[in-house]
């Protein structure tokens, strides 16, 4: 299994193939996880909406059902909303936390999620950190890996044609042009 040229070496296996050991949940495990989540925390969010975790932000606001937080120790406001500077600093434990930030920086946003009780641990696209996923799994959360959780919810909710998305579905259905 190939991985994002983003990944860092460093994290991929010594192994002749270089292949990648740990396996994520399956689609339907993953729209389990969708529809049992009631809050989101997205650590890394920002306030400029040229950053994908603005847009991913904007998506779950307003095309979810989910209570959204923002985590971000230097903006305070984000969307209209707070932004908190640390997982502790939530008024709740969310249920998942959605993380835009460095590879470096995972396992510290791992054990601030697992000190204040999330579920699931979700890495954005392009961010992958097995080590992580084996101490999330041990520490009882669920790993999502590499996928983006708007396009995720969007899949499973039928709003991919949002925002520019080509869905490639063929249909015998003749399609209404504008």
């Amino acid at each position: 299994m190939s991985r994002p040229p983003s990944v860092p070496a460093t994290d991929r296996p010594s192994t002749e193939e270089n292949a990648w050991t740990w396996a994520g949940p399956s689609a339907p495990e993953r729209l389990t996880i969708l529809r049992n989540t009631t809050s989101i925390a997205i650590v890394g969010a920002s306030d400029k909406p040229s950053r994908a975790s603005y847009f991913v932000a904007s998506y779950l606001q307003s095309s979810s059902r989910y209570k959204v937080y923002f985590v971000n120790p230097v903006v305070k406001e984000i969307l209209g909303q707070p932004a908190y500077a640390s997982l502790a600093d939530l008024p709740e434990s969310p249920d998942l936390v959605d993380v835009f930030r460095r590879h470096d920086d995972l396992p510290g946003v791992l054990e601030e999620a697992a000190a204040v009780g999330a579920r699931t641990l979700w890495l954005q696209l392009g961010s992958w950190h097995e080590e992580v996923a084996r101490n999330a799994a041990a520490a009882g959360l669920q790993v999502v890996m590499d996928r983006c959780i708007k396009i995720e919810h969007a899949r499973f909710h039928g709003g991919l044609g949002l925002a520019g998305f080509d869905t490639g579905v063929i249909s015998a259905k003749r399609q209404l042009t504008a």
